[in-house]
């Protein structure tokens, strides 16, 4: 099978040649192993590592993740934007002019280098604060236009033209609705307000949700495999099942679903703390749940997530990149990865993969120790 093929396989349910085995790969280290290089891509440099160690690629780029509203003007709604270097951190200022109200926004990033593109932006100012705020958003949220189709057609076509048969697109999306939610009024905002005004809350998911369904399944219908959701800010940390059932549950799904009705598989990420919500998952029902990640960074391990979830969920994890990877010899690396294998192999629904994104100074030889014992181990037939 091609490694095409083989994710497709996966995605569906079904059982493959071997197991995928994926590392998640994004600027630190792909600037890391390219030193040399101004610029390096998430499609196109990661193709090219795949191709190098012969992996499977997920290529979760961010091209087509900022929501549609913020990057582009249009009638009614319009988007001015600058941005600066300050103090060893890159800063962007929104600023959305609408009949009615001025919105504004911040959010900063360390500058690092080549790296700098694929570290998150931390929100400084949310975009809105107040009821009135809020409510203005939803009223105006801008639909998505013509230009904004025909940008995510042109991209997804030269992204699938350079990944060809080496893997499948994972981009991430303007998703989910809670992370979405948090970063517009803030974090502390966000989880107080269903307790503090529950209508005005539910008014506010049920318009981004809306606003998501209608992206996400663009994106799908553009042809992207996948659609990536951040869904860490609801996390087993910081909620728990009830929280989410009440609260961030049916918004998530509602995505979820429009994203499969569209054709495309979903990949869920949390950042690893996801015991808790268990069952809550297999009643959203996303494609992936990334990552399956060990303690300390996670509360799982994979064969405890497989027993949960493995029948109807594809796991994806989960090898410490932080800390094990870059310190481990290759004959513990790939100890490690037989294990990790073994547990999550039975029946499918398995892609192996470091619990998050390889990170610089990673020793060249413990990732190809990872990827062939991976694959070894991971034959099916």
């Amino acid at each position: 099978m091609t490694s095409r093929e083989r994710l497709i396989a996966t995605l569906k349910g079904e059982i493959p040649d071997r197991v995928p085995v994926a590392p998640f790969v994004q600027e630190e280290y792909l600037s890391f192993h390219y030193p040399d290089r101004a610029s390096v891509d998430r499609v196109v440099d990661a193709t090219e590592l795949a191709e190098e160690l012969d992996f499977d690629l997920m290529a979760k780029h961010r091209g087509l993740e900022a929501p549609h509203f913020l990057r582009r003007s249009r009638h009614n709604w319009e988007v001015r934007r600058t941005e600066t270097q300050e103090g060893g951190m890159q800063v962007r200022r929104f600023q959305i002019v609408t009949p009615t109200m001025v919105l504004t926004k911040e959010d900063s990033r360390p500058l690092a280098g080549v790296a700098t593109a694929g570290l998150s932006f931390t929100p400084t100012k949310p975009l809105l604060a107040g009821r009135e705020e809020i409510e203005a958003f939803v009223a105006l949220i801008p639909p998505l236009g013509a230009a904004d189709l025909a940008h995510m057609r042109e991209t997804v076509a030269e992204w699938k033209r350079v990944v060809g048969d080496r893997g499948v697109l994972a981009p991430w999306g303007f998703a989910g609705v809670f992370n979405v939610a948090a970063e517009l009024v803030g974090m502390d905002t966000i989880y107080v307000m269903p307790y503090e005004d529950e209508a005005l809350y539910r008014h506010f998911m049920d318009g981004l949700a809306a606003a998501q369904c209608a992206y996400n399944a663009a994106l799908a219908e553009a042809g992207c495999d996948c659609v990536g959701f951040q869904g860490h800010i609801a996390g087993g940390q910081s909620t728990g099942p009830d929280f989410f059932r009440a609260y961030v549950q049916e918004y998530e799904k509602r995505v979820v679903d429009a994203v499969h009705a569209a054709g495309a598989f979903t990949v869920y990420h949390n950042c690893g703390f996801a015991r808790s919500l268990y069952d809550n998952y297999r009643e959203v029902g996303m494609t992936v749940w990334e990552t399956v990640s060990e303690p300390p960074r996670g509360d799982n391990t994979m064969a405890e997530a497989k027993a949960e979830l493995g029948d109807r969920i594809c796991l994806l994890g989960n090898l410490d990149q932080v800390d094990f990877l870059k310190r481990a010899t290759p004959a513990e690396v790939d100890a490690k990865t037989r294990e990790i294998v073994r547990a999550g192999k039975p029946g499918g629904r398995f892609i192996f993969s470091t619990s998050d994104f390889l990170e610089k100074n990673t020793p060249l030889g413990n990732i190809r120790a990872m990827i062939a014992a991976a694959k070894d181990e991971g034959r099916y037939a």
